[in-house]
């Protein structure tokens, strides 16, 4: 049986994930506290699942006050069976999942034959790539025995469309994760639609994050000055982008991958 999603009848609620359950990786900091706290002030229920239990649980206290309810599980997304197990408890706390958003990442500044061993690689493929696979093949069953549909958001990055300052400060296992995201994501949408479960990435171009020690000392300068927004995007403004697209007003929408960058992508 195919499960079609409804189109919207008025803007009336169009753009409410009012009640939703929400699941976020790496939620508890940079971006993904941002994309936390959007679902959270938006009227969803929010699991956070990220490795830093005490940050976590720091996290959630702080959404809590929106109304909604918020957790936390320990979990590092590059072990399928930590993925396993976290989702489980998830779904021990929360009736079902609505929406899963696949944030969690992280990156390593390195030449590639300089990696020793392809420990930076494996780690960055593991969390980037490996990552939001272990989540979607634990999550996603849920969702298709539900009957309800449902929206997957993985957090791409334009590093995944273009290789900026590769050549001072190289990051190839950054762009590889990303670029094979953005594909997955793609093929994911095409495997799910029947089901009525919508598939879609955000890639972010400059953000205030976690990351931003990883960038170029005059990054920041360079950037804003060459970036026709002038500024680097704010995290919350990325949790804003998820919450449209895991709402009514976007259920006509699967397959894509969003830029959120402030126009870098033009000029770079």
């Amino acid at each position: 049986m195919i499960i079609r999603t409804t189109p919207i009848q008025s803007m009336t609620n169009a753009f409410s994930v009012k009640g939703m359950n929400v699941i976020i990786t790496g939620g508890n900091r940079g971006i993904g506290l941002g994309i936390s706290a959007a679902y959270a002030q938006s009227g969803a229920n929010v699991a956070i699942l990220c490795r830093n239990k005490e940050s976590g649980n720091k996290a959630v206290e702080e959404l809590r006050q929106y109304g909604t309810k918020c957790i936390c599980v320990r979990c590092d997304v590059g072990h399928a069976d930590e993925v396993k197990s976290a989702v489980a408890e998830i779904f021990e706390a929360f009736s079902g999942v609505d929406v899963l958003v696949n944030n969690a990442g992280t990156s390593s500044v390195s030449e590639f034959l300089k990696d020793k061993d392809l420990s930076g690689w494996h780690s960055v493929i593991n969390t980037n790539l490996n990552g939001p696979a272990y989540m979607i093949y634990e999550v996603v069953p849920h969702m298709i025995r539900a009957g309800k549909g449902g929206s997957v958001i993985n957090i791409s990055s334009i590093g995944g469309q273009q290789l900026g300052g590769a050549r001072t400060h190289p990051m190839p296992s950054y762009h590889v994760s990303k670029a094979a995201l953005d594909m997955y994501t793609r093929n994911m949408a095409i495997e799910f639609g029947d089901y009525g479960i919508r598939v879609n990435a955000v890639a972010p171009g400059p953000t205030h994050s976690d990351l931003d020690k990883d960038l170029p000392a005059d990054a920041l300068e360079k950037f804003e000055k060459l970036m026709p927004m002038h500024r680097f995007a704010e995290a919350i403004e990325i949790g804003a982008l998820c919450v449209f697209l895991s709402s009514p007003g976007a259920n006509q929408i699967t397959g894509t991958v969003v830029v959120h960058d402030g126009g870098l992508l033009l000029i770079a």
